[in-house]
């Protein structure tokens, strides 16, 4: 499959020289010294979270803030930390250690490098190879998905299951990827050193969210906490890499591999750029909290660029891409964003769209 998408071409090229010319050493420190700060806050305040569930909360009204507090720190851990340093952003041996952080909450460093970096990165939207978009018979996100009668309500019973995925993960996804040695089309390398590090991470999840806590609290207690964090968690991350994609401004002309195939002067760099939508560049908080995940489509092109620089890096984008006759997509709100997406899953629960017209 590599070879059906082209490379990335003038427009490409003329994006890589511009981020080179925009981020100089200074800059780049500068970016280095900001990342290394805001770990450490994010990892504070999950850390933080937690200890006060542990040590302190004993009162309803003092464990379901807390809760809420650890589910939305370990969720600023994902966007903001384990994402750059599984993507390559952090180098050297700190970042072999941030990207274990995926490890430690409950999920696994190497299925998620093959299914988010090489199947989703590669393929983003195209229904057979891009797993990010298969989620049947539970939801219909593409065109060229089957249509199910009970579709026509995914648009309101998904802002529900959205927040079950990190039981998905946690209790089957990894360990069947893993087993399979496979995510969709993308092979997953299973060494013994690779195999160990998979075990002993799940092994320290299952210590500190539910072993550690059951000598301190009644069962049922521990297992609601539990629920409610990974609910929490789960919600906002899925949400967040939704509003990305399955939008309507997306462009899904490019919906399966056969497709793709019967197009083979399709170039990488543009169909990341026309399958993927930022929202709310203006808004500060959502720029810290996001990891730069509300500018995808920067992120897509650059993935080994420190998430810091994306606010920078996307006027930079914008000009570039509108040099080479090319449009970047950017929705100005989260409120926007959100609306967008409930309107794709609307329209793709209620009819079958012609792929020509999808997007």
């Amino acid at each position: 499959m590599a070879a059906l998408l082209k490379g990335g071409g003038d427009f490409q090229r003329d994006f890589r020289e511009a981020v080179a010319a925009e981020l100089t050493p200074s800059v780049r420190r500068r970016g280095a010294a900001q990342m290394a700060l805001k770990s450490i806050v994010i990892l504070t305040w999950a850390i933080g979270s937690y200890l006060g569930l542990l040590l302190y909360a004993r009162e309803l009204w003092q464990i379901l803030p807390l809760s809420v507090s650890l589910a939305l720190a370990l969720a600023g851990v994902g966007f903001s930390i384990q994402h750059d340093a599984n993507h390559g952003a952090v180098g050297g041996r700190l970042g072999r250690v941030w990207g274990f952080s995926l490890d430690l909450m409950g999920a696994s460093s190497q299925v998620w490098r093959a299914k988010h970096n090489h199947a989703h990165h590669t393929y983003t939207n195209i229904d057979g190879a891009d797993t990010d978009i298969e989620q049947l018979p539970l939801a219909r996100f593409a065109p060229s998905q089957p249509l199910y009668r009970f579709h026509r309500f995914q648009h309101l019973y998904m802002w529900f299951f959205y927040g079950l995925f990190a039981f998905k993960g946690h209790l089957t996804g990894d360990w069947m990827q893993m087993l399979r040695g496979q995510v969709g089309l993308q092979p997953i390398t299973r060494s013994p050193g690779i195999i160990a590090v998979f075990i002993a991470g799940k092994i320290l999840f299952i210590t500190w969210a539910i072993a550690l806590p059951l000598y301190l609290f009644d069962w049922w207690a521990v297992l609601g906490v539990f629920a409610l964090v990974s609910w929490v968690f789960g919600m906002t991350v899925a949400t967040v890499f939704q509003m990305a994609h399955c939008v309507e401004e997306a462009e899904h002309g490019f919906t399966t591999v056969a497709e793709l195939e019967e197009n083979p002067g399709r170039r990488w760099a543009e169909h990341q750029l026309a399958s993927t939508v930022d929202f709310a560049p203006r808004n500060r908080v959502l720029n810290w909290y996001l990891g730069g995940l509300n500018f995808q489509a920067v992120h897509h092109l650059q993935p080994k660029v420190c998430h810091v620089h994306y606010a920078r890096l996307s006027p930079v984008l914008d000009r570039v891409a509108a040099q080479n006759g090319l449009a970047y997509r950017c929705h100005p709100t989260l409120r926007s964003a959100l609306a967008s997406h409930g309107r794709w899953l609307r329209r793709m629960g209620h009819e079958t769209v012609p792929v020509a017209e999808a997007g």
